[in-house]
């Protein structure tokens, strides 16, 4: 019997929905044209996707009925869904804070018998009871902004990118950073990982490689391939090829992608020339 396909959760709009299908996209696998689209089947790879709302994904998978998805950090931690991060995919990212009344608030010790509110309950209760600090939370969804100036809460707690939100409704952030989040594959808490899971997982771990680093070339003379090669070691170890020019060698090496124009100076200096940059589309390590 031809195996059971690989049943995946991705997210179904928001701002995790593209960039998960893109990292599919870029790893081989067929994504839904229509965003109409519920569900699409990808036998030659032996996966099929169903696309749901970020926030059910991690109950989805928790429950078993789906094997693995992609959702965001501070999703999982506020569902209580029995379900586990697998690995952070890069993208996402975000920064979760309370918020209040800038004359008002300054330290998280200030939230004892506060009334807290949030669309991330789960998120939020979790950081008070680690700290013992009391407080009413309710949960509402979209803006909670307003909340304050309503009179329906002291403090917020929510994501925060630029702050400029916050300061339009006379809010700031105070105290520290409650979660860190990004988008991260999940999978069923303490669950044999299914068939093909491993091939799916490496081949995601190609993207964010490839994503990670460049290609460098370069050529440089014969004694200076010692100093050349402590700056670019490579993931195992560069590929050092002899030139028809007589004391030359020709350098391959996997460097990454943040700092490669600072190394690109570094090894012009050292005497190094033709030097290139190629972009890596995906790899196997």
């Amino acid at each position: 019997m031809p195996e059971k396909p690989l049943r995946i959760a991705v997210p179904n709009k928001g701002s995790l929905s593209q960039s998960a299908s893109e990292i599919l996209r870029e790893a081989g696998y067929r994504q839904r044209q229509d965003s109409k689209e519920l569900a699409l089947a990808d036998p030659e790879n032996g996966v099929e996707f169903f696309y749901l709302r970020p926030r059910d994904i991690a109950l989805y998978v928790g429950e078993g009925t789906l094997d693995i998805g992609i959702t965001g950090r501070d999703l999982l931690l506020d569902s209580g869904a029995h379900a586990e991060e697998i690995v952070p995919l890069g993208f996402g990212r975000s920064r979760f804070h309370f918020a209040g009344p800038a004359d008002r608030f300054s330290e998280i010790a200030q939230l004892q018998g506060a009334r807290i509110a949030t669309s991330y309950v789960g998120v939020v209760e979790r950081f008070l009871d680690e700290r013992g600090i009391e407080a009413t939370v309710t949960r509402l969804d979209g803006a909670v902004e307003t909340s304050i100036q309503l009179g329906v809460a002291d403090v917020i707690a929510d994501v925060v990118e630029t702050g400029s939100t916050l300061r339009a409704a006379g809010l700031a952030t105070f105290g520290e950073v409650v979660l860190e989040s990004e988008a991260v594959l999940i999978g069923h808490h303490g669950a044999e990982r299914p068939a093909g899971f491993d091939i799916f997982l490496r081949r995601l771990d190609g993207v964010l490689v490839a994503r990670s680093y460049v290609m460098m070339d370069y050529d440089i003379t014969s004694d200076r391939v010692s100093d050349a090669v402590a700056l670019t070691p490579g993931i195992e170890s560069p590929t050092v090829s002899p030139l028809h020019r007589e004391g030359w060698v020709a350098v391959r090496a996997m460097v990454p992608r943040t700092g490669a124009q600072r190394l690109m100076d570094e090894l012009y200096q050292l005497g190094a020339r033709g030097i290139l940059l190629t972009d890596i589309h995906a790899c196997r390590l």
